[in-house]
């Protein structure tokens, strides 16, 4: 049944690409896949991760996908609609609120370090009028983390942001904010690789990056490039399965699922090549990716080259533009929600959602200071946060949804949703659904348990 979604719909395919990619695309490309790649034998990691992807990501992607198409409406209400239409047991909405609790959890510790790059972002923009210079990148990233009133400052401008792209609906506010930011994610990324190739360093970062080392691959290198893979496509929060409700019927799911991911892995490479060229033209060390790369050791660089503070907000605008796009996926699904169960306008139904989550991540913004000795399964607060969120609820979450889209969805809904497969294309990904995935979502899962 060709319906729409209460919600609004998508008006083209692009659209959909914009904001799935925008979903996906986030701090963890910038940051660690580049990282990832040089620690773990460059080239042969790339070809591991790719591997992972088409065996693992985009199957799972496509069931979100189709899953979010056939419901129509936010991920729990898609679950009982699909159930009870089905025949099915309605354990099975389990999916959609693990989804939901996924989704704010990590948005309560992501907007927080989405303020980080809004803090930075800032204090570089100062700088082009006479601010006062990092000098120390160390104390300057220390100082942020002791102080509440800049975490929780910064914390809140991100959520204000980010519901009032949410808060104006699906036309006017998701796919007008992705068919500026995404572009712009772009352009900000293709101007610092232009500047990364000007240093002369870039065939050493080239090397670093790709070149193949099969010497450097080990159990840990396929669990780190299957976990890469997952979670870099916003996998198992069923944000991609709240888009997928908005995606007109004639669209081809798979088409724009290969589209998704193939934009995703290139902001990752490309970000490598933007990055490292810089810290190899300064002598800095490339080695330890996340937050200590990005806040101490490019700040560094930023002092000494040319240009280097114009640079310097580029480069965090290009890392607030990528937290913002995720940021706005995560918020949707419950924001959906609430206007579906208490009939309540979109705008408010927004508002109580950034409220909830943003004061959830008053939690993470206080873990770094005033309660930073509280420890919970071994780490801090946002650590803890994260364990929960990313490392077990979303390889279940993804877990749950091949198995139900493989074996508990009807063969002429997943058929009829991905029409545009030939039959041999549509047996593989549901050879891939029922049982590669699965079995490589439980080996990750079991080393996230073991440790």
């Amino acid at each position: 049944m060709d319906n729409n979604s209460i919600h609004g719909m998508w008006s083209s395919r692009l659209a959909f690409i914009l904001a799935a990619s925008g979903s996906a695309v986030g701090l963890g490309n910038i940051w660690r896949f580049p990282y990832l790649a040089s620690d773990n034998g460059g080239g042969a990691f790339v070809l591991i991760y790719l591997a992972c992807i088409l065996l693992v990501g985009l199957p799972i992607m496509a069931a979100e996908i189709l899953m979010g198409r056939q419901g129509r409406m936010s991920p729990v209400n898609t679950l009982r609609k699909l159930t009870r239409e089905g025949g099915h047991s309605g354990a099975w909405t389990l999916i959609g609120w693990i989804g939901l609790v996924a989704a704010v959890a990590i948005l309560s510790f992501y907007s927080v370090v989405g303020g980080w790059t809004l803090h930075y972002a800032w204090l570089y923009f100062a700088q082009l009028f006479g601010g006062a210079p990092i000098t120390d990148p160390g104390a300057t990233f220390g100082a942020m983390l002791a102080s509440p009133s800049t975490l929780i400052f910064w914390h809140s401008v991100f959520m204000l942001v980010t519901v009032g792209v949410v808060a104006m609906g699906v036309e006017k506010g998701l796919e007008r904010a992705v068919k500026f930011l995404m572009p712009l994610l772009f352009l900000i990324l293709l101007g610092l690789l232009a500047y990364g190739f000007s240093t002369g360093k870039v065939g050493q970062a080239f090397e670093f990056l790709f070149k193949p080392d099969f010497s450097e691959v080990t159990g840990d290198t396929l669990l780190a490039a299957l976990g890469q893979a997952f979670f870099s496509l916003s996998l198992g929060m069923c944000g991609i399965m709240t888009y997928g409700a908005y995606l007109p019927k004639d669209i081809s799911i798979p088409r724009v699922a290969v589209t998704v991911a193939g934009m995703d892995t290139a902001v990752a490479l490309l970000a490598g090549l933007a990055i490292f060229p810089v810290l190899f033209a300064f002598g800095l060390d490339p080695a330890g990716g996340g937050p200590g790369l990005i806040f101490t050791s490019l700040p560094l660089a930023f002092n000494d080259m040319a240009f280097g503070i114009p640079y310097a907000v580029a480069f965090f605008g290009l890392l607030f533009v990528a937290a913002w796009t995720s940021s706005i996926s995560l918020l949707e699904p419950p924001t959906a929600f609430l206007v579906e169960m208490g009939k309540q306008s979109r705008k408010k139904a927004a508002i109580v959602a950034a409220l909830v989550i943003w004061a959830i991540g008053l939690v993470t913004a206080l873990g770094f200071n005033v309660w930073q000795s509280v420890r919970v399964f071994g780490r801090d607060l946002q650590g803890a946060i994260e364990f929960v969120a990313s490392d077990i609820m979303l390889p279940v979450g993804g877990l749950l949804i091949a198995l139900f889209a493989g074996y508990v969805l009807s063969r002429n809904i997943t058929r009829g949703e991905l029409s545009h497969l030939n039959e041999g294309g549509y047996k593989a990904w549901r050879f891939l659904t029922c049982i590669i995935a699965p079995v490589l979502v439980l080996i990750v899962l079991a080393a996230k348990l073991l440790g």
